[in-house]
């Protein structure tokens, strides 16, 4: 049985005020011509289909040509919403499409019925768990004890009674502890929406969405196949790609990706101004049709640098400055590392550097005490 993994398409997005629309349709595109060559059963994508949960009509039309180019090929698509998504919007019409063979996760109410695929070696069964919070999980298991989002999966999944004797996949979209996360996706401080590899034990394949870059965690069948293409420029060095799945007989899993190639990368230069003009104008430094970070080097600022460089380079997204005056600039120490911070520790931080000295163990304790009954009340 082989299934392509896809996720976190975006679709609508836009980057430094370009909207990636025209990237988005030439991507998907290629990504129909490796179906074509790797002729799958099946099709996974988990979550995060569109940018916003209220999608434009342009990004709209999109997925409808997308699903509508898939169905023709006599595959089985499988989507889930993620945390951009509006779980009710992308479950809308769900129970027509399946005769199309386009499955589409509902909203989350506890079950989670497999479909069953079938192959030489016997039934696949493929689960669909869209983006879920804990307070989404403890509505449907009330007697249950859900605190964080490693207990909202466990109940999830053990909810969905897997016999691990068959082959199973399950289509997710979470942070998973241990993944490496890049400045586009949306962070949680503190760590706090982590989950535990563990709970996707009873899985011959979990096809995990939510992380940017292409990625494993705990194991090569626990995977983020990361986004079609780049959406910020933390993620300029990344290799985008789909993951291609294969499961033969109950354990045995092989897993591959084939390379995309966007119609503009996202590059970054550095150098003064008269050397990026000079190589761009005169050289030709191959990144005119490319979006571009340039960081100029000049330590007098250059009047009008942003429309003097677009001449050379029209897809400029970002300029800025490294030199003595940038880098004497006061910066807050706390935000390098947040995500692995508690939000406890990044207000001792703030504090410290706010007032020169560190808070006290009574405001330590009142501080504590107002963050979990924010936190309890955010969840409900």
């Amino acid at each position: 049985m082989k299934f392509i993994h896809l996720s976190d398409l975006h679709l609508g997005k836009r980057v430094n005020e370009f909207s990636m629309l025209e990237d988005q349709q030439y991507i998907l595109t290629e990504i129909l011509h490796i179906i074509d060559a790797e002729n799958p059963d099946g099709v996974l994508i988990a979550g995060d289909v569109y940018d916003k949960s209220v999608p434009s009509a342009e990004a709209v039309a999109l997925l409808d040509d997308f699903l509508v180019r898939l169905s023709r090929r006599n595959l089985r698509v499988f989507l889930i919403s993620g945390n951009h998504d509006s779980p009710e919007r992308m479950a809308f019409g769900g129970r027509l499409m399946e005769g199309s063979g386009i499955h589409l996760a509902p909203v989350y109410n506890g079950k989670v019925t497999p479909v069953t695929l079938t192959d030489e070696y016997g039934p696949v069964k493929v689960y669909l768990l869209p983006f879920v919070k804990p307070a989404h999980v403890r509505r449907c298991f009330p007697e249950q004890e859900i605190s964080t989002y490693t207990d909202a999966l466990d109940v999830a999944i053990q909810a969905m009674d897997v016999d691990p004797t068959g082959r199973n996949v399950l289509v997710t979209h979470q942070f998973v502890t241990g993944a490496a996360r890049c400045d586009s996706e949306e962070l949680s401080v503190g760590g706090t929406d982590n989950v535990d590899v563990s709970v996707f034990d009873p899985f011959d394949y979990v096809a995990l969405g939510h992380i940017h870059g292409p990625q494993q965690v705990g194991r090569t069948t626990v995977r983020y196949c990361g986004t079609p293409l780049k959406y910020s420029f933390s993620e300029a060095r990344h290799q985008k790609s789909v993951t291609v799945v294969e499961l033969g007989a109950k354990g045995s899993v092989s897993v591959r990706t084939v390379p995309l190639v966007p119609q503009r990368d996202l590059v970054e230069l550095r150098g003064t101004y008269e050397e990026l003009a000079f190589r761009g104008f005169y050289e030709g430094t191959g990144y005119q049709e490319d979006y571009v970070h340039i960081t100029l080097t000049d330590e007098e600022d250059i009047p009008d640098a942003v429309r003097k460089l677009q001449i050379i380079y029209p897809y400029l997204m970002k300029l800025d400055y490294d030199n003595k005056r940038t880098r004497a600039e006061i910066r807050l120490d706390g935000a390098e590392g947040a995500e692995r911070k508690s939000p406890l520790e990044l207000l001792e931080e703030f504090y410290q550097q706010q007032n020169g000295q560190p808070m006290g163990e009574e405001q330590r304790a009142f501080a504590r005490t107002w963050m979990e009954r924010i936190w309890e009340e955010g969840e409900e």
